[in-house]
């Protein structure tokens, strides 16, 4: 398929995604074998560059700083993560220094219109544009949530520019997940609706999963859309299928 395509530049997304069954997936081990030869294909086919697609999943996680592509260490949480790192590494050595460019995009946490319905913003969008109660935890966790089209915008610059290593992709935006929620309501015109607290706190959640986004930025000139913008969408969105549902 590589050969065949001829490409210049390589932007691999596939991987087993099904959401809540994902981290555990025995698939993630296949995906790593399957990464690593379309790598191989595409450098011998002969592509200039190769851009992987990672997770924030991948860094141990500093309480009180944002994760840094240079100095934040990785850690191992799933199986998910795992892969993703030995993925990076396997392919960086095939590339080796003086080979093709390798990029490794890390994303953060994604949000979107056409979103899966259970997941955080589209659950709580959903049930305000139903007029429902919006149920959340305590929301006390600092997150980074990037809205999917700017995340697919940015994975274009980063494949189609020169920067080379790994990248976080991330809104840079520091929200504790109870003023996200929060700021639905508020967008929404149903502050009230918005229930902290109702759901419990997971014990073992972590406290800050933000992102250093200067690389992104800086080296590769892409800057996200506000938070507060993309909200907005993805309430229109879930109004729009409201009025569509029989």
């Amino acid at each position: 398929m590589a050969r065949e395509a001829r490409a210049d530049v390589a932007l691999h997304l596939a991987w087993t995604a099904q959401p809540g069954y994902f981290w555990t997936d025995q698939a993630n081990n296949a995906w790593i074998a399957a990464s690593i030869e379309l790598a191989r294909e595409t450098f011998e086919a002969g592509a200039r560059r190769f851009c992987g697609v990672g997770t924030c999943f991948e860094y141990e996680w500093p309480e009180n700083s944002d994760c840094h592509e240079a100095t934040t260490p990785l850690g191992g949480h799933t199986l998910y993560d795992r892969a993703k790192s030995a993925c990076f590494r396997a392919i960086a050595e095939i590339a080796g220094h003086d080979g093709p460019s390798l990029s490794w995009a890390r994303l953060f946490y994604l949000y979107g219109p056409g979103e899966h319905p259970d997941r955080l913003v589209a659950s709580v969008a959903r049930a305000l544009v139903a007029g429902k109660p919006a149920n959340c935890s305590h929301g006390y966790a600092l997150r980074d949530y990037m809205d999917a089209r700017d995340a697919g915008a940015a994975l274009a610059a980063l494949a189609t520019s020169d920067v080379s290593g790994a990248v976080n992709i991330a809104s840079g935006e520091r929200t504790k997940i109870a003023d996200l929620a929060s700021e639905l309501g508020r967008l929404a015109g149903r502050p009230d609706l918005v229930r902290l607290g109702t759901l419990p706190d997971r014990p073992d959640d972590p406290p800050r999963i933000t992102a250093d986004i200067r690389r992104m930025t800086e080296e590769v000139g892409f800057r996200p859309r506000r938070l507060r913008q993309g909200l907005a969408d993805v309430l229109d969105y879930w109004r729009k299928q409201e009025i569509i549902a029989p």
